[in-house]
């Protein structure tokens, strides 16, 4: 078995060999090199001390001494290298409160997760496998290193890695390790929201984000770290235009759209304000009327305590604001000019996306006349884009200056006549000059004084 290293990292383990010390690229770069991914990063597990590993190189920082981490800097690219450990007692579920360094691989090895992150390998001396990684990979299963109770009482996120692994790389949990996963969920509340996100995000980006229902809800994952999710996978959707409940259509939602970390979670969080708009009629039908306006602020709460940056909160609460916006059936350019101007042309494309999105989630009724009529809006959005039709007021021949020019005061009389000269281009484009627009300012002023 032969692993192509990169040629820093082949450095770096010749410098530390020519030293007289053991080193190996380890963990995640072991694994993904194996499964013929690309890695994302070459990890280095070495004998040698940090001070030691610092004495080797000439551009060194210091990121986890304490945990025996030192990263090395070549061409700009930083290198972990860590000493072999052994990790003290863990606390609250989420660090070792000391660790001491020890010389041997294989007790290293026994604190790490899941056995396909516990391979070693250098070139001299191949595959170093105490824990029969290479063969659950083989398989296809995921696995924790020595007693999984242990492992999660080590570190409970390694709770969430296990769900999300199995996303990524399409692996069944093997059942002790399943059945320790659904043993110490509850411990998930003393990991931090800022972890609990990168886990999630990775998650909702692999292919498999059905997951966080399949596995994530009954091992009451969710019920910790996404527990509105809960009430949405427990809210039926009683609809002739839905075969899912609100959880499971929102998580196909998923599946059809863009790998992007806003549009995931967006789709994900879309209908959440179902669960507090359900009504039923004397037909037995469900209705979920508002929901859009409902859910915006619930998710907006939902990623705060997920601790996301305000941008994507800002994006993703107006996109589930309008998700739901009613095209009609006639589209013409018009209609779709006032809508832009309604939603914001900073929201179309992904507006778009996510209603698409949306249609492919829900039952087959009707399906192929809504992407059929999706297909016209967003072809007549891209002749507005196309010809440069003004939809917003800084796109307006004339601003709040040239209105003062013609005697307006600036203030609320002077928005507002910015507003009604908006909706007149919107109504007819070709009107969007200079001249006509001061013109029709002039016009309309006159009459507001009569």
């Amino acid at each position: 078995m032969q692993i192509q290293i990169p040629e820093n990292a082949r450095f770096i383990l010749n410098t530390l060999h020519g030293a007289g010390y053991e080193a190996y690229v380890v963990g995640g770069c072991v694994r993904d090199a194996l499964l013929q991914r690309t890695p994302d990063d070459w990890d280095i597990t070495t004998n040698a001390r940090p001070q030691e590993v610092k004495e080797l190189f000439r551009h060194t920082v210091d990121t986890g001494l304490q945990h025996g981490t030192v990263t090395v800097m070549l061409d700009h690219e930083g290198y972990e290298v860590t000493t072999y450990r052994i990790d003290g007692k863990y606390e609250k579920h989420r660090r070792p409160t000391e660790v001491s360094f020890t010389a041997d691989l294989k007790e290293d090895m026994l604190r790490r997760d899941f056995t396909i992150n516990a391979m070693a390998y250098n070139e001299e001396e191949g595959l170093v496998d105490y824990f029969h990684g290479q063969e659950d990979l083989r398989h296809g299963i995921l696995r924790c290193v020595g007693n999984a109770m242990e492992r999660f009482d080590e570190d409970a996120l390694r709770v969430l890695r296990a769900l999300r692994f199995s996303a990524q790389l399409d692996f069944t949990i093997e059942e002790k390790t399943y059945q320790a996963m659904q043993q110490r969920a509850e411990f998930l509340r003393d990991v931090s929201a800022e972890r609990i996100r990168v886990e999630l995000t990775k998650l909702l980006l692999s292919n498999h984000p059905e997951l966080l229902a399949e596995v994530g809800y009954p091992c009451g994952i969710t019920r910790v770290v996404l527990p509105a999710f809960d009430a949405m996978y427990e809210t039926e959707q009683e609809n002739p235009y839905h075969c899912y409940n609100v959880g499971m259509h929102c998580l196909k939602t998923v599946s059809c759209i863009e790998k992007t970390p806003l549009l995931r979670w967006t789709a994900l969080l879309h209908d959440v304000g179902k669960t507090q708009t359900k009504t039923v009629d004397e037909k037995g039908i469900a209705h979920f009327y508002q929901h859009g306006s409902v859910g915006a602020p619930m998710a907006v709460r939902i990623m705060r305590d997920l601790k996301f940056d305000n941008d994507t909160i800002g994006r993703l609460k107006e996109l589930i604001y309008w998700h739901d916006y009613n095209w009609g059936n006639q589209i013409t350019t018009k209609k779709v000019r006032r809508a832009a101007a309604k939603i914001g042309p900073d929201y179309m494309e992904d507006l778009l996306r996510l209603q698409r999105a949306d249609v492919m989630a829900q039952s087959g009724l009707l399906r192929q006349e809504k992407l059929s009529l999706l297909d016209e809006v967003e072809q007549c959005y891209e002749q507005i884009q196309k010809e440069g039709q003004c939809i917003t007021i800084k796109e307006l021949a004339v601003d709040g200056r040239d209105l003062m020019g013609i005697g307006m005061k600036p203030g609320k009389e002077l928005g507002a006549m910015l507003g009604w000269l908006l909706e007149q281009v919107i109504e007819q484009p070709e009107h969007n000059t200079r001249e006509m627009l001061l013109k029709m300012a002039e016009e309309h002023k006159k009459q507001l004084v009569q």
